[in-house]
């Protein structure tokens, strides 16, 4: 049910705030790849739903140091978002879901945080987000790292027209039939396809693209975005094939095909 506007005090605003891209990775300057104005409204938020409560802690400290926070980090409320269990996809009912906005109801404002990059792209959340409009909580994005884009910028694959379709299966069989389904897809549409995986089956990714996709297809990888280390490479199909190029196992990576 969506609040009332008239009773009592307007909700607080469910912001969105993107993370550095360097998890898992050693820190960069937080400055470098967050805008000021980021880091400021990050500063002032004394309410987080957040994918992880560590992380979510050393993202705060890291802002602190070039923005101090409002209120020290002990009295900052931080609370995970709801987990969908293993095996299933049914996750947490509606009223976990209010229940995580009862602060932004009370007038308070709500940051919404992911471990790497912008909640709720390619990162849990987006429920959240959908409940805060169903509940008239506004909700504002904040500039800041997201991978699929800046990975999608970095490969020279049509930009105009392109699909982000997550993760692929894990199941060497099933990971070939879904590539070879994305690659007819594009050709068809001639429309850029857009995936990432877990950094330590990166390899295995990339091996069975090169292995078997059309030699003409286009693949762009780019592995550790805003890295010091970070690079973006994009082949054909028959260029990875003659100039291999091993992906590192810690370090994230986004994948990009456009078929002919």
């Amino acid at each position: 049910m969506a609040a009332d506007p008239g009773a009592g005090a307007p909700p607080g605003t469910l912001w969105l705030v993107p993370n550095a891209l360097d998890h898992g990775a050693d820190p960069v300057p937080i400055d470098d790849v967050l805008p000021l104005g980021t880091l400021r409204r990050a500063a002032a938020l004394a309410q987080w739903v957040v994918e992880d409560a560590r992380s979510a802690r050393a993202f705060l400290k890291r802002a602190g140091a070039i923005v101090p926070l409002a209120r020290p980090l002990q009295s900052i409320v931080i609370r995970e978002l709801p987990r969908a269990p293993k095996g299933g996809s049914a996750g947490a009912g509606a009223s976990a879901w209010r229940e995580l906005l009862a602060p932004a109801h009370a007038g308070e404002d709500v940051g919404l945080l992911s471990e790497a990059g912008l909640p709720a792209v390619a990162d849990p959340g987006s429920r959240l987000v959908a409940a805060a409009h169903a509940e008239g909580v506004p909700v504002r994005a904040l500039p800041g790292p997201c991978a699929p884009v800046l990975a999608l910028a970095a490969s020279g694959l049509d930009g105009q027209h392109f699909s982000f379709v997550g993760y692929l299966p894990q199941e060497p069989a099933a990971r070939i039939a879904r590539l070879r389904e994305l690659e007819s897809l594009s050709a068809r549409l001639a429309q850029t396809q857009v995936f990432i995986e877990t950094p330590y089956r990166n390899a295995a990714l990339l091996d069975a693209i090169v292995a078997h996709l059309d030699a003409r297809t286009r693949l762009s990888v780019s592995c550790g975005l805003t890295l010091p280390q970070g690079w973006s490479r994009c082949d054909s199909v028959a260029g990875w094939r003659a100039r291999p190029q091993a992906l590192p196992p810690r370090l994230p990576a986004v994948f990009a095909l456009l078929a002919r």
